[in-house]
């Protein structure tokens, strides 16, 4: 089992990684749930390709070569099923990347496409009898609840800043530019309350301890459930375990207006959740149908948010039709003024089966296939705007934001007005090891020094209990710096 590389994006946070010694940020849940789908007979090795590096040996040992990618790993993926090829073993293929594109595989032996609760032991069954198709698709939805816990057991923790966990998949939402509904469906299918206690005690008996990341789509597309059964259920188990994980997710800026709900979430462990903002131009996001954004003060639900307890970490996209051209300024100021320190800026593109996607294809405005990446500089149809004019405006938004001087006030004013339940100063090993990094790379030779040095003692006199979590803001920054300057 073969998980592809991730470039080297905003999101891979290759650069906060050194600091703290680990090769990647999560592991592939992905093929972990599909090895526990596989015979038990079988004799299984997974082959993380942001950790370790597969090697020929290796592909000649297996009878197969299961691949799971989503589109930002196609270079990679199609590295490793040309090694496959040459090396005469087949490989068995699945995942968001295989099943956006299936026609583009010919030299994959079999295609296991979408859900693989469902496709696998169709694929498994015809393997036995001597009989596997090239393909297995299905246009059903899986009921979650059948999902076996992952096979952690093939994995080495130690490599990772976090773990994760599914509970929830699909989004009540339709977003035009999001293949999430067309992949998973817009009926949110979660698990039981027995499934997510379950995988919980799966890492905690694992031996993890630390961040938790909660994959869903939108975690809270079918609030009644979560707060009736499983953040309840959530909390009890961490206080029966003495709070070993700290929890992050993503979810929909409609969670601003439920009160209980949020604060649920902090009482359960939740710490931050990531949000689709995308734009403050209204235009913008009535041309997206991004509903739920619309007709709100989108700053004032954003502080309710973390005023509550959770970190709001941000997505962000220009290139839309409607964009004018003061919208790279306005929105370098709306994130500015939100005091949102992770804030994802991408380019619009138009994954396919989406109904962007569709659109640009009835105006003949398609140019390419989406490379899975909203950051690389790259827009896959013709946008309305002048490319020259989109590139300039979104590069001076990335130098802006990630400059040291805007990033710093960011976190101080998020720091200022966050109030978190429970936070801790951290002195374990690893931390005090990415601490003493930080003070030496950041603090001494780095461009933010100044500001690294002033948000130091601010927080350790001021806001001791956030003391960690300046740090570790300080080390996303240099992140962040390094990956847009290398552009």
């Amino acid at each position: 089992m073969v998980y592809p590389l991730y470039p080297d994006t905003f999101w891979s946070f290759k650069h906060a990684l050194k600091f703290v010694s680990k090769k990647a940020s999560f592991p592939p849940l992905g093929l972990l749930t599909v090895a526990s789908l596989l015979p038990k007979e079988w004799n299984k090795k997974l082959i993380d390709k942001n950790v370790n590096e597969v090697t020929d040996k290796d592909i000649i040992w297996a009878d197969y070569v299961f691949i799971s990618a989503m589109s930002i790993q196609s270079e990679s993926a199609d590295r490793i099923v040309s090694r496959c090829n040459k090396l005469n073993t087949k490989i068995v293929a699945g995942g968001p990347l295989f099943t956006s594109n299936p026609e583009k595989y010919d030299n994959v032996d079999y295609l296991v496409l979408n859900e693989a609760e469902i496709t696998l032991p169709q694929f498994l069954s015809d393997l036995e009898k001597g009989i596997p198709k090239h393909k297995y698709t299905s246009d059903e939805f899986v009921d979650v609840e059948v999902t076996p816990l992952p096979s952690w057991e093939l994995l080495s923790l130690k490599n990772y800043t976090s773990m994760n966990l599914q509970y929830s998949r699909g989004c009540p939402f339709d977003c035009d530019f999001c293949d999430i509904t067309v992949l998973y469906g817009r009926k949110p299918r979660t698990k039981s309350k027995a499934q997510v206690l379950a995988e919980l005690d799966a890492l905690y008996f694992a031996g993890w301890r630390g961040p938790v990341f909660f994959v869903d789509d939108n975690f809270i597309g079918n609030k009644g459930k979560l707060k009736r059964e499983i953040l309840p259920a959530i909390a009890g188990w961490m206080v029966k375990r003495k709070k070993p994980f700290y929890l992050n997710t993503e979810a929909s800026i409609n969670l601003a207006d439920d009160e209980p709900l949020m604060d649920l979430m902090v009482k359960a462990g939740f710490e931050a959740v990531f949000i689709g903002i995308e734009s403050p131009n209204e235009e913008s996001l009535v041309e997206c149908n991004k509903t739920q954004n619309r007709n709100r003060d989108l700053i004032s639900s954003i502080k309710k948010i973390q005023h509550f307890g959770l970190e709001v970490q941000g997505g962000f996209i220009v290139g839309f039709d409607n964009d004018p051209p003061a919208i790279f300024k306005k929105l370098t100021s709306f994130i500015q003024e939100s005091g949102i320190v992770t804030a994802m800026v991408g380019i619009l593109n138009a994954p396919r089966g989406t109904k962007l996607h569709k659109r640009m294809q009835d105006e003949g405005r398609m140019l390419k296939d989406f490379t899975g990446s909203n950051t690389d500089f790259s827009i896959n149809f013709i946008p309305k705007m002048k490319w020259d004019e989109l590139l300039s405006g979104y590069k001076n938004i990335l130098n802006t934001i990630y400059s040291p001087k805007h990033y710093y006030e960011r976190v101080m004013l998020f720091l200022k007005d966050y109030k978190p339940v429970k936070k801790s100063f951290y002195f374990n090993f690893g931390y005090m090891v990415a601490l003493f990094k930080s003070m030496v790379k950041l603090g001494m030779i780095g461009e933010e020094r100044i500001y690294y040095w002033k948000l130091f003692f601010w927080s350790l006199f001021r806001k001791p209990q956030l003391f960690s979590l300046a740090i570790l803001f300080s080390i996303y920054g240099y992140h962040f710096r390094k990956i847009s300057h290398s552009y």
